[in-house]
């Protein structure tokens, strides 16, 4: 059990606070054309302003190698103002902490709020190097707020070199619900408890399914990953993605998943096709009726009702990876039937994983069904395969 000191914790009154946002926003010609991020951002931010902190926020955009102005947070201090109605203080420097950051945190009265300049723009920040944390530090009188989940798996200045050089060291609301959700309801979770694993590469999850499968009552795989699991079992796969050099893998959970009572699901029938195209005529084949020139690019009516009914009684589900090819509206049936069971599931907690499955959900419409969508899709990954995120760690325990 993750128990963090959170913003709730801590005394902000007249001091100097830093906070790592993700304001890591979409830009068209210097536009933010999807300003989610900043949203989820705001009541951590709001909870430090009424507390009377005065408010230093830091984010990292893109990658830029350097001081680049097409990746600068100007934008998102100006949205931030609106979003918030009260004036946000954009500190322009290329260094990140200059001149200007210095004079706009010295001239900070109790509920302000100030923004500097994008922390890629520092070579070291991704190399955690002590001088740029130290400077970000010495910005602060010693607190340091993380509320960046998405950044949580790297170890870089802004979320774990700073926390050396600060006394108090919390988490934000955003952070706190990742740990509450996918790190401590997955390790304690209510039963039956199903993970709805998908996605390409079976490669990318083999972590994710090993500790998986020591805490599920049921384990459901879709996607491109299931045709390395069917191959595993004999059956043949035509074209469709396969890793062969993870068939012993596949066989091998298949066998634990046996050993220790856990139920494993895959497709019983697939939608395929002889091109990876939208347009391209496809057909319903059952297991092992895949022929040779055919490729697998979703699951079939039968396995849609399989998983259903798999999900019917679920107490807590972890749902990560789409279950076709979900960007194309003819193989995109799977994953939209997950996601209308999830979203009528009565009484369960349901939890989405970052990535596809999170903006599946959100372009569907049924994120407000859900009981917490993570905003990180490697790092909450990484929280699945039971790995300890150096973002999370550097926070002080309770």
């Amino acid at each position: 059990m993750l128990n963090k000191k959170s913003v709730d914790d801590i005394n902000v009154q007249g001091k100097k606070v830093l906070v790592r946002c993700d304001f890591n926003v979409p830009l068209k010609d210097g536009k933010i054309t999807d300003d989610t991020r900043i949203v989820a951002a705001l009541p951590t931010i709001k909870k430090l302003v009424a507390d009377g902190g005065r408010i230093i926020l830091c984010s990292h955009l893109g990658k830029p190698k350097g001081p680049n102005h097409d990746f600068s947070l100007a934008p998102v201090a100006a949205r931030l103002s609106e979003l918030l109605g009260k004036d946000v203080v954009f500190a322009a420097d290329d260094e990140v902490v200059g001149e200007n950051a210095r004079a706009a945190a010295a001239n900070l009265k109790d509920g302000d709020v100030m923004l500097i300049e994008n922390t890629r723009y520092r070579s070291e920040e991704s190399k955690c190097g002590e001088a740029f944390s130290k400077d970000l530090a010495s910005l602060t009188d010693g607190i340091f707020v993380n509320d960046a989940f998405g950044t949580a798996h790297r170890s870089h200045c802004s979320n774990v070199g700073v926390t050396k050089f600060c006394d108090t060291n919390a988490v934000g609301y955003l952070m706190q619900k990742e740990i509450d959700f996918l790190g401590n309801a997955v390790n304690d979770p209510q039963r039956p408890f199903v993970a709805v694993l998908g996605g390409s590469k079976v490669s990318s999850k083999i972590s994710v399914i090993q500790n998986l499968l020591d805490k599920v009552d049921t384990l459901i795989i879709g996607g491109g990953m299931a045709y390395t699991f069917m191959k595993a079992l004999g059956q043949e796969v035509g074209k469709s993605l396969l890793e062969a050099d993870y068939l012993d893998y596949a066989k091998e959970m298949i066998e634990k998943a046996q050993e220790k009572g856990v139920k494993l699901l895959i497709p019983v029938d697939t939608v395929v096709t002889k091109e990876f195209n939208n347009d391209a005529p496809s057909r319903i084949a059952e297991n092992g009726d895949i022929q040779a020139d055919e490729m697998g690019l979703d699951i079939g009516p039968a396995t849609c009702k399989l998983f259903a009914d798999a999900l019917a009684d679920a107490k807590t589900v972890v749902w990560n990876g789409p279950m076709g090819v979900f960007e194309m509206p003819n193989f995109a049936k799977g994953t939209i039937a997950i996601a209308e069971v999830l979203a009528g599931l009565d009484g369960a907690t349901t939890i989405i994983g970052g990535g596809d499955s999170a903006a599946a959900v959100n372009q569907l419409g049924y994120a407000d069904k859900m009981t917490h969508i993570s905003t990180g899709g490697g790092a909450s990954l990484e929280f699945l395969e039971g790995k300890e995120l150096p973002g999370v760690a550097a926070a002080d325990d309770k």
